[in-house]
């Protein structure tokens, strides 16, 4: 080694010098490479020049914990590695959480969105956007037939799920600095935040619409929702698109994808090693992970934040909710023995706002009556083309309804197939023709009248068809339309928990006992708030658009809602006699 004078004075050489030159070169290597690419040995390395005990190390080394497994552990599997002085638990904790910050870190992309401004979009989440599977979301309508009444509700699922993946990472993001106790990795943030991004890629064509009414109709007894479908599609992003690798190169490894693929639809039978826990992507310490995109327990999450935010905005309909404000009181408390996502108890006036604002949507535009029996005609179009319809699939051809489980063909369906329809020639497809072209010379079934059931009285969907029957047997006589001719249309408006309050679900703190989780009753808050979380109201349309029929149909309805004591029918139109 060279001696380095200094005015004369040999200097004492620097502790890199004295380290051998192998030893060098493997910590070159080390810090090249991503921590989430260690090998086991790499790990050991690590923690041996971190200064850790060799016992440490030697749990590692027996564990086989590798780069990929190093930056996912939490304290209980340290734990259960028999690292069991808290002391080292916390050291190991604060050292994996500044390697994750390193192993994730990227180049964040910017993109500005009308509603959330210009936002960071993370590196892996740009390579998910940029594939087939997710760029099928901007041929899809977020509002569906809503389209067809509000010009402005022109948003796609695509805009709507980046949105979601962005205010995912910003609650995380808040919770992990507010919180550091929380143990929130850099591998949860990103988990959470691609959870967000990719919740929605299973929406078929215009979107609710899809799932809520053409599949019932098409497969009469399945339960498939769109989440199933989005699981689907995210393992067939992942494969297809050779982007496991992209995930391993970021410390994300096959729990970290189960987690992801809980989040979007839930826990999967079977996969519940913890008793009373559901989940396996991630152990019960970190169960407030699970109520950011989609909480099951209140529905207070980031996918309504963004929908409201976006459909009030494109709808030109007000909201009063606040989500910052929401962001910045949220903190994490131990509920009955689970942690749970709390905010301050002079905030429960903001979440009645968030309620209020879902309650006002679906009254003014998710429900509106013309926008429903677009709906209705639009499904009955998709319906008659199924048997005709078909796209290419993972082994051959299937019908649209058969794509539900088939990604390739399910990547080629979105809301484009009702042009398909209308531009095709085939005879076999000229009834679905036929009702497209009416909506589009808005040649639509008229709403005749609306009511709602008498107190107490909660009318099933599946009762729709026996409705049509009873309305045209409550008068005598011989009646010029049958109940094919009608359409029952049974809305039903909530909170999003049925006939229950979703603020009973919530716990808050309090400015003095921040750590203490507490209820806070409605009548605590205001007398003027609902004092009922459910109302449904019957919608009748007839087909024919005959004055004659019109005024048959509006006269069946009346006496019907004399027969049942309804609530006094409002009349949709106009002039007739």
């Amino acid at each position: 080694m060279a001696k380095r004078r200094r005015h004369g004075v040999v200097e004492a050489p620097t502790l890199e010098e004295l380290i051998s030159p192998v030893q060098q070169a493997k910590k070159r290597r080390l810090e090249e490479k991503s921590p989430g690419a260690w090998s086991v040995e790499e790990v050991t390395h690590y923690l041996s020049r971190a200064g850790l005990d060799e016992s440490v190390a030697k749990a590692f080394r027996d564990h086989s914990i590798s780069g990929r497994h190093l930056l996912g552990l939490t304290s209980v599997e340290l734990q259960e590695m028999g690292i069991g002085a808290l002391g080292q638990r916390k050291e190991l904790l604060s050292l994996i959480n500044s390697l994750s910050r390193i192993s994730l870190s990227g180049h964040e992309k910017v993109f500005n969105d009308p509603i959330h401004g210009h936002i960071e979009i993370h590196p892996l989440m740009v390579k998910i956007i940029d594939t087939p599977q997710f760029q099928r979301l901007r041929n899809i309508k977020q509002l569906g037939g809503c389209y067809y009444v509000f010009q402005g509700a022109s948003h796609n699922r695509f805009e709507h799920s980046i949105g979601v993946g962005y205010l995912a990472g910003e609650l995380v993001s808040m919770l992990q600095s507010k919180q550091p106790e929380l143990n929130i990795s850099q591998q949860d943030l990103l988990c959470v935040k691609i959870a967000g991004l990719c919740h929605d890629l299973g929406h078929g064509p215009f979107s609710h619409m899809f799932d809520g009414s053409f599949i019932p109709q098409a497969i009469p007894g399945s339960h498939w929702k769109h989440e199933e479908a989005s699981v689907m599609m995210f393992e067939y992003l992942l494969s297809s698109n050779n982007l496991h690798s992209e995930f391993e190169g970021y410390g994300l490894g096959e729990r970290d994808v189960l987690f992801i693929k809980e989040q979007i639809a839930g826990p999967r039978e079977g996969h519940s090693p913890i008793k009373d826990w559901p989940y396996s992507g991630r152990h019960e310490e970190k169960s407030f992970l699970y109520e950011i995109v989609a909480n099951k327990r209140n529905g207070i999450d980031v996918d309504k934040w963004d929908y409201f935010a976006r459909d009030c905005h494109c709808l030109g309909i007000p909201t009063n909710f606040d989500l910052r404000r929401f962001m910045a009181f949220a903190r994490v408390i131990e509920v009955k023995h689970r942690k749970q996502i709390c905010t301050r108890d002079k905030e429960v006036g903001n979440l009645y706002e968030m309620f209020h604002t879902r309650n006002s949507l679906h009254r003014r535009a998710y429900q509106h009556k013309t926008s429903n029996i677009i709906e209705y005609m639009l499904t009955e179009a998709l319906l008659k083309a199924d048997p005709h319809l078909y796209l290419r699939g993972v082994n051959g051809s299937v019908r649209m309804s058969e794509a539900i489980h088939d990604p390739v063909a399910y990547t080629r369906l979105t809301d484009s197939v009702t042009q398909r329809i209308l531009e095709s020639t085939e005879p076999a497809l000229q009834e679905s023709r036929d009702i497209l072209a009416k909506i589009e010379r808005r040649e639509l079934y008229k709403c005749v009248g609306q009511t709602a059931p008498p107190s107490g009285v909660y009318l099933s969907k599946d009762t729709s068809s026996q409705l049509a029957t009873d309305i045209i047997d409550s008068l005598m006589g011989v009646c010029p339309l049958t109940s094919a001719d009608l359409v029952v249309d049974l809305v039903t408006f909530d909170y999003g928990k049925g006939d229950e309050n979703p603020i009973d679900y919530m716990s808050f703190y309090s400015k003095h006992e921040p750590e203490h989780a507490i209820k806070v009753r409605k009548d605590q808050v205001s007398e003027m708030l609902p004092h009922k979380f459910r109302e449904q109201i019957v919608r009748v349309y007839c087909k024919r658009l005959d004055k004659a029929s019109l005024e048959a149909a509006q006269r069946y309805f009346l006496a019907w809602c004399r027969k049942l004591s309804c609530v006094t029918p409002e009349l949709c139109i106009a002039g007739l006699s």
